[in-house]
């Protein structure tokens, strides 16, 4: 048994994507909700967690019998292949893992925009999203999605060649979640090969459980969830990921 800890919810994009990777690897773990932007008992800005990640953002592993605690999704899921030389999904070839690394540093103001156009504006009321943030993330994912549709996904099955990477699992849980099954927020008729890499996705090992928050919350695109709607959605796919670890 793992003593990994995953702080976070898995509604969080980035949280998603740390599960599925130990899913994926059939690697136990424990998930310890974790409110985002909350200074409050069991929030990613009480002073409890900043011990652990001082940038106070989810997710964060903890590592129990060494003390060691690392943020960021992509930082997590680079270190946890390199330790347990998951190289199907982060290979020792260098240039393959170059171009992996390049996708996931790519990420962050592209793939990313997803939910800061298109989600969080309709789940995070909160957070006040100008509208003029929102356009320039659209434009930002929109460009990213015409040049994989037009270049990297017409010559290829994934991001990174013909074999599934951490850049892929990194990438769908952004762009993936916008699809009229989960949110329904954008329009991918113009994107064929996009479309066609997400169908792939779908078929990797751990889809289905690591979504079962955006199944849960339904399309948002005429009508905003309420907290209460967003927390239960995560209460079921925790039951979801515990269900699915007991199966280990």
């Amino acid at each position: 048994m793992s003593g990994l800890i995953i702080y976070g919810v898995p509604f969080s994009q980035p949280v998603r994507a740390v599960l599925w990777l130990l899913m994926l690897k059939k690697e136990a773990f424990e998930l310890v909700l974790t409110n985002p932007g909350s200074s409050g008992p069991g929030g990613s800005r009480h002073s409890d967690f900043l011990l652990k990640n001082p940038g106070g953002t989810i997710p964060c592993l903890e590592e129990p019998e060494t003390g060691f605690t690392l943020g960021e999704a992509h930082a997590i899921m680079t270190y946890l292949a390199q330790k347990n030389a998951w190289n199907d999904v982060y290979p020792t070839d260098l240039r393959i893992r170059g171009r992996i690394d390049a996708f996931l540093h790519f990420h962050h103001r592209n793939f990313r925009e997803a939910s800061v156009g298109l989600v969080a504006p309709k789940v995070r009321k909160d957070l006040n999203i100008p509208e003029t943030v929102q356009a320039s993330a659209h434009r930002s994912l929109s460009a990213a999605l015409k040049m994989l549709d037009g270049s990297v996904l017409s010559n290829a099955q994934f991001l990174v060649g013909d074999a599934m990477t951490l850049a892929d699992l990194a990438a769908y849980v952004e762009i993936g979640q916008l699809q009229p099954e989960f949110t329904n927020v954008f329009d991918f008729s113009g994107y064929p090969n996009v479309q066609r890499w997400m169908s792939d996705m779908k078929g990797v090992d751990g889809h289905d459980d690591v979504h079962v928050a955006l199944t849960e919350l339904g399309d948002i695109s005429e009508r905003a969830p309420d907290m209460e709607q967003i927390k239960q959605a995560n209460r079921r796919a925790l039951g979801a990921i515990k269900a699915r670890l007991e199966g280990l």
